[in-house]
């Protein structure tokens, strides 16, 4: 007897079977509770039909919105007037932001720390740095503006004194900075998103920047700093949890890393379990369709599920199936504890 095998190839992105494991299944399409999305970007605020994006927050539970995008000076005012005038106002929070291509100026930290008073006056409950700083942003000279530099302190310290917490994102998943091998675990994101891959350098190595981050956490203890995208240690529970051991003043949000979570589900409600007043639900893009896959694992018990972009996260996830108590914290309850304005009433006790 004989058998011909026959050699077949199969690029790795093509390969993607439907598995045949059968289980219980239970989508979510709303949350369990209400919630606040504290990481959101809506650059169109000033004019857009608040009507809409409320009508869509209404379809998932979302009870507050928080929108990172603000800007600051007279575009926040803007902003401002379109919310106060809406009947949805309550359910609507603004951050502001800084500008630093002058940060040569001479007069450039008390003038940004009279900005931060003047959006704070305005409306703004927070302060979003985003991923610019100690990435892409150079002073006059070219030289890369460190997120620790000192003359960014008085703002920080400024938003402590104001009560406001500041939002930031520093640096990107530490793959992008390692080899594009077949030992790298973004590979597939790196092949589609090329522009994403860095050099061991570029601007500068991934420790510094995440490190730079800390330093500011740990320099200005009264203010509250909320790292986004679990400070980029979502694959790395044991290390994020020293951290936050370590700096009271540290919190974490979750956008744009449901799929770490998802597939560690022991380590991650452990995680969930000694640190759920620190962490709060973020999103980042704003994609009504997305949510859904966000309630799935932190709600339910549901097994080997995709994530909703493979090239995020190849691998299947599990459900959390939280309790109810750290949900409530992770919904509303640590959000509404950090960010000032938002009305308590709106949410269970």
């Amino acid at each position: 007897m004989s058998f011909t095998v026959f050699a077949q190839q199969m690029d790795f992105e093509s390969y993607d079977p439907p598995s045949t494991l059968v289980v219980p299944e239970n989508p979510k399409s709303h949350a369990k509770f209400p919630f606040i999305d504290v990481h959101s970007h809506h650059w169109r605020m000033a004019e857009m039909d608040l009507g809409k994006l409320i009508g869509e927050m209404d379809s998932l539970n979302m009870q507050v919105i928080v929108n990172l995008s603000g800007r600051g000076g007279e575009h926040l005012v803007g902003i401002m007037e379109n919310v106060n005038k809406s009947v949805h106002k309550p359910r609507i929070i603004n951050f502001t932001n800084i500008e630093l291509r002058s940060i040569d100026e001479p007069d450039w930290t008390s003038e940004t720390v009279k900005q931060i008073e003047f959006d704070y006056k305005t409306g703004a409950r927070g302060l979003k740095i985003y991923k610019s700083q100690g990435m892409t942003n150079v002073d006059s000279k070219g030289e890369r503006i460190r997120i620790d530099d000192p003359r960014i302190g008085p703002v920080f310290e400024k938003c402590g004194e104001l009560g406001i917490p500041v939002l930031i994102h520093s640096a990107d998943p530490k793959s992008f900075w390692e080899p594009m091998d077949s030992l790298n675990e973004r590979w597939l994101e790196l092949k589609t998103h090329s522009r994403r891959k860095r050099g061991p350098n570029d601007p500068a190595p991934w420790e510094t920047i995440i490190e730079e981050q800390h330093n500011i956490f740990r320099a200005h203890p009264n203010t509250n700093f909320i790292a986004a995208h679990m400070g980029w240690y979502p694959n790395n529970l044991g290390k994020l949890g020293e951290l936050l051991d370590e700096m009271p003043n540290m919190y974490v949000e979750i956008g744009a890393v449901i799929a770490e979570l998802g597939r560690q589900p022991r380590a991650a409600n452990r995680f969930f379990e000694k640190y759920q007043d620190r962490v709060l639900f973020g999103k980042d893009s704003y994609k009504p369709e997305e949510y859904p896959t966000y309630f799935r694992v932190l709600e339910s018990d549901d097994e080997y599920f995709p994530y909703y972009k493979r090239y995020h996260a190849f691998w299947k996830m599990y459900g959390l199936a939280l309790p109810d108590e750290i949900l409530k914290k992770l919904y509303y309850k640590n959000a509404i504890k950090l960010i000032p304005g938002i009305d308590a009433s709106m949410f269970p006790e």
